[in-house]
């Protein structure tokens, strides 16, 4: 059963290598560079690994357009997506090597993803809820949605056991930049889709998601990192509406 791995990267010279490595066991591993400026390139191709095949398109704020043309790319009945800064932990690897032993009896599988954030695992807050469908059949869905992007995968679904690992975020400037950035791509998406907010939204949703993530799920039993995760996730909130609000009031 041939397994493709699919990878999106841009300007990732200090996460490429350990990407790559974690989905070695894989047949073929597909990578999207969206013209990075940095040695992300040739590092890989430093590699010399047979299996590895670059594409160089522009993102262009399109996420599930670069994750189809990956798809259409893949020559694998399999498709494993995973980001520059994700891994496949080891127990990850063995639970998908031993079904491909077996044979799958899904359609596709939703995948737990485990964070790092400044040398800390995060296990509550709202990275502890984590589902992404990112292994499935080739010919069973193609990707929606231009900023948090959803394959469609038509038929029985299944979550695994292991986690990805996720090392977002190296620094809390990067952390607020990358907020700033997604939350005005996410406004954006929404306002095509002729979503509305107003004042009681912009204020009382990030509040509140910070009391769901903060202490419902028990964000607070990560330290400090859980709190300014928290934070910093509201805040996304707080600026994905008011961005949205002032697309609405453009004069």
């Amino acid at each position: 059963m041939k397994i493709s791995a699919v990878i999106l990267t841009k300007n990732e010279e200090n996460n490429i290598i350990d990407c790559i490595e974690s989905v070695n066991f894989c047949d073929e591993i597909i990578i999207i560079d969206d013209y990075s400026t940095d040695r992300t390139e040739q590092i890989i191709k430093n590699l010399n690994n047979i299996k590895i095949k670059i594409y160089k398109r522009h993102l262009e704020n399109d996420f599930s357009s670069q994750r189809n043309f990956g798809l259409s790319k893949a020559s694998g009945e399999w498709v494993l997506y995973i980001d520059s800064d994700e891994r496949v932990s080891p127990g990850l690897r063995g639970e998908i090597e031993q079904m491909r032993e077996n044979g799958f009896s899904y359609e596709g599988f939703y995948l737990k993803r485990l964070d790092f954030m400044w040398g800390k695992k995060l296990e509550y807050g709202e990275t502890a809820t984590v589902r992404l469908l990112r292994f499935a059949k080739r010919e069973k869905g193609s990707w929606k949605g231009s900023v948090h992007e959803v394959w469609n995968i038509r038929g029985k679904i299944k979550t695994l056991t292991f986690p990805l690992y996720h090392y977002p975020h190296p620094t809390v400037k990067e952390f607020i930049e990358e907020i700033n950035h997604y939350s005005s791509l996410r406004a954006k998406e929404l306002y095509k889709l002729g979503v509305t907010t107003n004042w009681f939204y912009i204020i009382v949703y990030p509040k509140a998601k910070f009391i769901l993530n903060y202490f419902f799920r028990q964000g607070f039993r990560d330290g400090t990192p859980g709190f300014v995760f928290a934070m910093l996730m509201s805040l996304h909130s707080f600026l994905v509406r008011g961005k949205l609000y002032l697309l609405w009031h453009e004069k």
